[in-house]
């Protein structure tokens, strides 16, 4: 099983897959941001990865992989904001027979820019640092998500109750 953590960023993705790897034995968590950030130590640096056709194809090659041989469970902190995209790859990996929890963390934009902010401080940034990111902020997006997801409010729920609630998802 593949759990797709999705939604805006600073809407607790990556809190949450961490969450859910500590409470789910033998699982692992594969972050996609990982193959972007190979693909520009080789390509011309663009300003989204994801606009990568080859990004696309290896983030679905290396999930296929990572879970056939190595996790019973891999938990993906991704956001997939363009429709397109989510689409090729989700629909990539159930072509592949894989079955996916797609899960969206649907998050108050006020709140999305006050974390995005915060994150940037913590890392030492300024706070307008987050610009790149709050500029990507999509109030429908969860308006948008296929028939089958599981959207959650990461605004009003905390990480272990989002757990608690992917658990219940999973165990359907």
């Amino acid at each position: 099983m593949i759990v797709w953590l999705n939604g805006g960023f600073g809407a607790g993705k990556t809190t949450l897959a961490h969450e859910l790897h500590r409470r789910i034995p033998g699982a692992v968590v594969y972050d996609p941001e990982d193959v972007g950030s190979m693909l520009w130590k080789w390509l011309p640096r663009n300003e989204d990865f994801q606009d990568l056709p080859s990004w696309r194809e290896l983030v679905v090659a290396a999930a296929l992989s990572l879970r056939r041989h190595h996790a019973e469970t891999l938990i993906v902190p991704m956001s997939l904001l363009r429709d397109a995209y989510r689409e090729e790859i989700l629909g990539g990996l159930d072509e592949a027979g894989e079955p996916v929890l797609h899960v969206f963390l649907d998050t108050d934009p006020e709140v999305i820019r006050a974390r995005l902010r915060s994150r940037a401080v913590d890392m030492g940034f300024e706070p307008d640092a987050a610009g790149w990111a709050i500029d990507r902020l999509d109030p429908q997006a969860a308006s948008r998500q296929p028939a089958g997801t599981v959207v959650l409010r990461s605004d009003h729920l905390g990480p272990a109750d989002l757990a608690d609630a992917v658990q219940a998802a999973l165990a359907r």
